[in-house]
């Protein structure tokens, strides 16, 4: 959608630049956007890096990431007469996590917090709608158009060129008051804004979240193979996972928050303003037996209008029987995977074989051990 003269533009260029941006900084926070950027519509320097990430194969099989490159580099060729981009953010805790190394519930199903409640894509967009409206009201027509992971846009690195944090090593963006537990959007408009200016970099020698990562997925710093990132591989992979990646899991169903847990900056996380991330259906607190009795109706209906439903019926059964596997011996467990074969695909069911024989092995050890 090309952005065309607004017959408004005369009213529009009458108003202060700088002070309409800070009213629209101010109706951002106002929707419960927790901040808000102004950014130059280029990302040209994004460029090489994610080149070398695509020769690399870190990538996996998303194959949408080779797609439309000059469109990354240059946001005005995705929308055409795009002069700046009101890039926002929200936080999602709900309440302060603990650090993952403290000593959790090995038989609780893990659920990336960001998934626990309403599709952030959906809450995100509607917001931008409104604000676009609010401005409309304030300036006269202009053109807009709302993103929110849903097109080809470097929008971490958009948001990070305006000032809203910097990337660090786990290659999500920091922000020094504020931690990482946030998602972005973005709304291209044809206004002409004064641009804001980047941030600095405060991650220093800290190698907290390389270190901890439980596939090593932080091949470098600023640089996750996806192949072994159990976001990637729990979400967006469809197929039978790795036996060697099997075990670092562990319990996690979807997603995984460790390396932003171990992250010092997430000590100034801030929680949610809105309710819209509220855990739904007790996904913060569900033991891996009890979800994994969830038939596909049920799993349809408590992921109504939830990021949950990105990964499917059967990977999400699959992602189970690896945490059921990974779970201390238990003839219930046992008993429940071998029952379940007949209920799945083949692709679960190797995740389930490879579950009993965890099962097994664990028994066998524990018959020793006595």
């Amino acid at each position: 959608m090309a952005f065309t003269p607004s017959s408004q533009k005369i009213e529009i260029q009458q108003l202060d630049p700088q002070q309409l941006k800070t009213w629209i900084k101010a109706q951002a926070l106002d929707l419960g956007f927790s901040d808000c950027v102004i950014a130059k519509p280029d990302a040209q320097d994004q460029m090489p890096r994610f080149k070398e990430y695509l020769e690399r194969g870190y990538h996996a099989d998303m194959h949408y990431l080779e797609e439309n490159l000059e469109k990354r580099a240059d946001p005005t060729l995705l929308v055409p007469g795009t002069k700046s981009i009101i890039c926002v953010r929200m936080n999602y805790l709900v309440a302060s996590p603990k650090p993952r190394y403290v000593p959790f519930e090995p038989n609780s199903a893990i659920i990336a917090r960001y998934a626990r409640g309403r599709d952030y894509h959906k809450v995100m967009r509607g917001r931008l709608k409104t604000l676009a409206n609010r401005i409309k009201e304030k300036v006269g027509d202009f053109e807009s158009r709302p993103f929110a992971d849903s097109a080809p846009i470097f929008e971490k690195s958009l948001a990070e060129s305006a000032g809203m944090g910097w990337t660090g090593k786990h290659t999500l963006l920091i922000h020094k008051k504020s931690g990482s537990f946030f998602v972005l959007g973005e709304l291209f408009t044809s206004l002409d804004l004064p641009f804001d200016q980047p941030a600095t970099a405060h991650c220093g020698s800290c190698t907290a979240c390389i270190d901890i990562c439980p596939t090593q997925a932080i091949v470098e710093p600023y640089m996750l193979d996806a192949r072994k990132c159990i976001a990637y591989l729990t979400i967006e992979y469809k197929g039978i996972i790795p036996e060697e990646l099997r075990a670092g899991i562990g319990n996690r169903i979807f997603g995984c928050d460790d390396c932003q847990l171990i992250c010092p900056w997430n000590g100034f996380a801030k929680t949610a303003t809105i309710s819209d991330f509220d855990p739904r259906h007790g996904l913060d607190n569900i033991l891996l037996l009890d979800i994994w009795q969830w038939d596909e109706a049920t799993f349809l209906a408590n992921t109504e209008g939830s990021p949950i439903r990105r990964t499917g019926y059967q990977s999400f059964k699959r992602n189970i029987a690896i945490g059921l596997g990974n779970a201390p011996y238990s003839d219930k467990i046992i008993a429940k995977l071998q029952e379940a074969k007949t209920w799945h695909d083949e692709i679960v069911n190797v995740h389930i074989d490879w579950a009993i024989q965890q099962q097994m092995h664990q028994s066998n050890v524990h018959q020793i051990e006595k």
